[in-house]
């Protein structure tokens, strides 16, 4: 492999320069030539472009097209001094790699980070489950999650009377590579959009060059100024959970329409197939007696009309999926609590953006001021039913129980439910200080006294503070520390 000259070799004399020194170019000879011999034993190419350097992609003797999504994870805390002939032997212990993405920086290290795609998603699920938290060398812990190359956008502030072909013929002058253009109609008024779209591009580097171009504040559709974002999509379930589910999430509902109407709708093709509705705002959960009704009711009424508009039905997704990685963000609130609970989500329960620059963006624009519903603290709103998360149950305490002092790092992340938690749990593992909450407050609207937690974290000099106001004191420090994560 080729590399930029940095000084090691003086003029055309070939002495070593004084400011490199002989142990270093012999350090680097000796890495040039691991790398050569990985490329000679395995049979993979590797090119360096833009800023990382690509191992395979494809294999050698790959035939057909690129693994799908789901099959490539992103590593961190890689020691900037570790390169693909020890990396790569490690990953490849969890299954065969279709490219080892390693990100350079110019000096020759590598910036700390890489993406690794297999040929299939076991191998990836595997690499996370054998190499997250693996100590790659004394002391130094690599992290290893799910990778997921995303080509859509969020767009928010849009005209309530634009429609989908006047905003894709928009995009389309402003930024290339846009495939589609997703919008949902108002509720109240079918001939009008929410406020919102969502733009997908034909790769994740068109979107992310429509990203870098239309920046919120600078950037202008129609004379108004946008809000731009990733839109993230939703985690995967695993497939065998998948297979058990038997209730049906409907969405684009008219806001009239009622839980009895999607009953008798939803069981026209079998009477008595519906156990029960749960109705909320513009989507609702139909939950069927046996699975297989489920399914046959998904193929007729995904697309169908009721009472003028076109429903989107699918498989609603169980409890207990949880992504704490994200702290808490979610774009899309499919699934509920139960009857009576609150739906962590935006009025409309389609789309919702938390976001830490720019607020809460989701069908109508919030007013800094206007009182909002935190999103559920790092869970998920989705329905509890037969496949309930078993982590989130209650054992009983016995006498003479044996219980024994336990550190914050002995636990999975899994097991924490909160942000503030989280938090305290990431500075911990990094070696950080302690986050530090500082209080402040400021009069509401109403009279009532509105509550923000700055947090500070002295080890990385970070300073972190919401855009959002609260009531109660512990929503206040959930925020905040939420809001850290996000950054973080």
């Amino acid at each position: 492999t080729d590399r930029d000259s940095d000084g090691d070799m003086e003029g055309d004399s070939g002495k070593i320069s004084p400011l490199g020194g002989e142990d270093e170019f012999k350090a680097s000879c000796a890495k040039e030539m691991a790398l050569l011999d990985l490329m000679e034993k395995t049979g993979y190419n590797m090119v360096q472009e833009n800023g990382q350097r690509k191992y395979g992609g494809p294999p050698p003797g790959w035939e057909g097209p690129a693994p799908p999504r789901g099959c490539e994870v992103f590593v961190g805390k890689i020691p900037r001094d570790m390169y693909e002939d020890e990396l790569v032997p490690l990953f490849e212990r969890a299954g065969r790699i279709y490219e080892f993405r390693l990100m350079m920086e110019f000096s020759g290290e590598n910036r700390g980070y890489a993406f690794v795609m297999y040929t299939n998603r076991e191998a990836a699920q595997r690499a996370i489950q054998m190499l997250d938290n693996y100590e790659i060398r004394p002391g130094k812990f690599v992290g290893v999650c799910v990778s997921l190359d995303n080509c859509r956008l969020f767009i928010g502030s849009i005209p309530k009377d634009k429609r989908k072909d006047e905003i894709m013929e928009e995009m389309k002058k402003v930024t290339d590579g846009v495939v589609d253009v997703i919008v949902y109609p108002s509720s109240n008024d079918r001939s009008r959009n929410r406020g919102f779209a969502f733009v997908e591009y034909e790769s994740h580097k068109a979107a992310a060059m429509a990203r870098r171009k239309l920046i919120p504040g600078t950037f202008q559709l129609w004379g108004h100024s946008i809000q731009v974002d990733w839109a993230e999509p939703e985690k995967d379930v695993d497939e065998e959970v998948m297979q058990r589910v038997r209730v049906l999430y409907v969405r684009n509902l008219m806001l009239n329409t009622t839980e009895e109407t999607l009953r008798q709708e939803f069981s026209r093709f079998k009477p008595g197939s519906v156990e029960r509705v749960k109705k909320l705002t513009d989507y609702a959960f139909v939950h069927y007696r046996c699975r297989d009704d489920a399914v046959t009711a998904l193929s007729l009424m995904n697309g169908a009309q009721i009472e003028g508009a076109v429903v989107e039905v699918t498989l609603a997704k169980p409890a207990g999926i949880k992504d704490a990685s994200a702290a808490g963000r979610r774009y899309n609130s499919r699934g509920y609590l139960g009857n009576g609970a609150g739906v962590g989500a935006a009025g409309n329960g389609t789309f919702v953006l938390h976001r830490s620059d720019a607020g809460m963006m989701a069908g109508d624009a919030c007013s800094p001021m206007r009182p909002m519903s935190l999103p559920p603290r790092l869970g998920n709103p989705f329905y509890t039913g037969a496949g309930d998360d078993p982590d989130r149950c209650m054992y009983p305490l016995f006498p003479g129980t044996p219980l024994s002092p336990t550190s914050l790092l002995s636990l999975k992340q899994s097991q924490i439910c909160s942000a503030v938690s989280l938090l305290d749990f990431y500075c911990r593992k990094n070696y950080w200080s302690p986050p530090e909450y500082h209080l402040y407050s400021t009069p509401g609207p109403d009279g009532k006294l509105l509550l923000l937690y700055k947090v500070v974290i002295q080890s990385t000099r970070s300073t972190y503070i919401p855009d959002k106001l609260c009531v109660l004191l512990d929503d206040a420090k959930e925020l905040a520390a939420q809001t850290s994560l996000w950054n973080l």
